[in-house]
């Protein structure tokens, strides 16, 4: 078997098969509807096989069902000698699993846009597949906030996502370097705020600009697109605006958002270069209500439960220095500066509450106490999931150290522009999410895990695929199988399961990283990293 994520629990295979055809038909059960159509256009399309609509009871067919008796997000796909594929789901979701499975069946040929062998017969052997996810959340972040991806780019990483059985993207709108997503009460938002003059090229010490404007943002009604072409994918969008930190293209659109009476804010403009910029929205109740309108319109695209808020990375330089920080700090009895970033991620998170959603933020939000009902995403090691965890807060988990996809994958001068740690496809496969440090009852908080990619170094969709997998191909199997502990795991049978994966990336057209290393056109010669031996990346 070269499935990927390896399922639990697999009969067979036996040498007797079943052969999908011109004639072979299609059924679907009430509620099964958005598979049925997934088989048909993708799969379908693909394979040139017209899958057409036929009775429950045909030979030669595909039939899906809901099945009660399993778990949500499970299946068991049945390949039935002389009579066709069974795919049973314990709810919609499983049954889009259980045919993402049947697809690799297929062959790469499968994973095409259009047929390259027509009139071919495919065959698969008889045997039945059952497979459930270890968690619920099994997430990408992407970061487009520092290079915009367009929005046909995204939707490819929806289906790419769908193809290894993640079902959260985390998407990256707002950062010092841009603002990516229209709101329409604030304009200057995207015509400001959406684009920068110039962008450094590679890491912060290099001496390299790509000298012309760099930008992009997605209206309203593109999200509205984005996140209806996830949900037919059984994935959720989880979007993140950055406060208190992170806020720089906020300010240079629009300077009263920032410390007015310690800098000129009017003079600033979306940054250029990478880093933490010491530029940071103001305590004032006029900040406060401009991010409620923002939220608001957040709120009618995004249906996710939760909504991610940042909080990381802020500096206090400005607050220590600003009388109006200062005037806050005592008006409302805080300790300093840190509790004064704790009370602006607090009132989102009781205004997030109040509209029935849950606020979710990097690991710094723990810092001065966190509602009951906030979740914590824990990126500097496993120190804050930990804590969070332990404190009965929901956790993901996405350890810097382990699953930042924008760190190199080896240490050969040929990676390009290498940042950060090495972390190479066996380090992905044997991280694992739920810390040995947390009880059972504790460990339940651990909702999943996420991979992360940033893009400072990453100008275009070719260098992010070429950091994301293969990489993300194993964190998806420690997202999703119920592997052994990480010293236990069989990497080598993993890596088997590869050579096959990688003719499935082939098809996709993915720019993935080669087991032999970065092809010609893959290299950044002359483009500075991180030092190998520099310290931790930020975030």
């Amino acid at each position: 078997m070269d499935l990927i994520p390896t399922p639990w629990a697999v009969e067979g295979p036996v040498r007797c098969s079943v052969l999908l055809d011109q004639d072979t038909t299609l059924w679907a059960a009430p509620d099964t509807g958005g598979t049925e159509h997934w088989l048909r256009s993708t799969v379908g399309a693909a394979l040139g096989l017209p899958l057409r609509a036929g009775p429950e009871d045909a030979r030669n067919s595909v039939r899906l069902y809901l099945d009660g008796t399993l778990e949500p997000e499970a299946y068991r796909l049945s390949v039935i000698t002389d009579w066709g594929v069974e795919i049973r789901g314990g709810d919609p979701a499983g049954v889009f699993w259980g045919a993402q499975t049947l697809r690799q069946l297929l062959g790469p040929d499968a994973f095409r846009r259009a047929p390259v062998r027509h009139g071919a017969v495919h065959g698969i052997a008889h045997q039945v597949v059952e497979d459930a996810p270890r968690f619920p959340w099994r997430g990408l972040m992407l970061d487009v906030a520092r290079h915009f991806m367009p929005k046909e780019g995204v939707l490819r990483y929806l289906d790419l996502m769908a193809a290894h059985k993640l079902n959260v993207l985390h998407i990256h709108l707002t950062d010092d370097q841009g603002w990516r997503v229209e709101i329409l009460r604030y304009p200057k938002l995207t015509e400001t705020g959406s684009w920068r003059a110039r962008t450094k090229f590679g890491h912060r010490a290099s001496p390299l600009w790509e000298e012309k404007p760099h930008g992009g943002f997605y209206t309203q009604d593109d999200i509205r697109e984005i996140v209806a072409y996830a949900a037919a994918r059984h994935i959720t969008v989880v979007p993140e605006i950055d406060v208190p930190g992170h806020s720089q293209a906020a300010i240079a659109a629009y300077p009263e958002l920032g410390n007015t009476d310690v800098i000129d804010t009017t003079a600033l403009s979306v940054l250029d270069t990478w880093g933490i910029s010491p530029n940071v929205l103001a305590p004032t109740d006029n900040t406060l209500r401009f991010y409620e309108g923002v939220f608001e319109e957040l709120l009618e695209l995004f249906p996710s439960e939760f909504i991610h808020v940042g909080g990381d990375e802020c500096p206090k330089d400005q607050w220590e220095r600003s009388p109006t920080a200062q005037a806050r700090i005592r008006e409302l009895g805080l300790a300093g500066e840190d509790e004064l970033q704790s009370w602006f991620i607090g009132h989102f998170d009781q205004w997030l509450t109040a509209r029935g959603r849950r606020l979710i933020g990097w690991d710094e939000i723990l810092e001065g106490g966190l509602a009951k009902d906030a979740a914590v995403s824990s990126w500097r090691g496993y120190g804050g999931g930990i804590a969070a965890a332990r404190a009965g807060h929901d956790v993901v988990m996405c350890p810097e150290q382990h699953v930042y996809l924008d760190h190199r994958q080896a240490a050969g001068e040929d990676e390009p522009v290498p940042i950060g740690f090495v972390r190479t496809l066996e380090d992905v496969y044997r991280f694992e999410p739920v810390p040995r440090e947390l009880d059972e009852e504790q460990a339940r908080h651990v909702l999943g895990t996420q991979a992360n990619v940033w893009t400072e170094v990453m100008e275009d969709h070719a260098r992010v695929d070429y950091q994301t997998f293969p990489r993300l191909a194993a964190f998806a199997e420690v997202a999703w199988s119920r592997l052994p502990a990480p010293e236990g795991r069989d990497f080598a049978g993993f890596e088997q399961r590869m050579a096959a994966h990688y003719r499935r990336l082939d098809a996709l057209g993915v720019a993935y990283r080669p087991p032999t290393g970065p092809r010609p056109w893959q290299r950044r010669p002359g483009v500075l990293g991180r030092p190998i031996d520099g310290p931790p990346p930020h975030r």
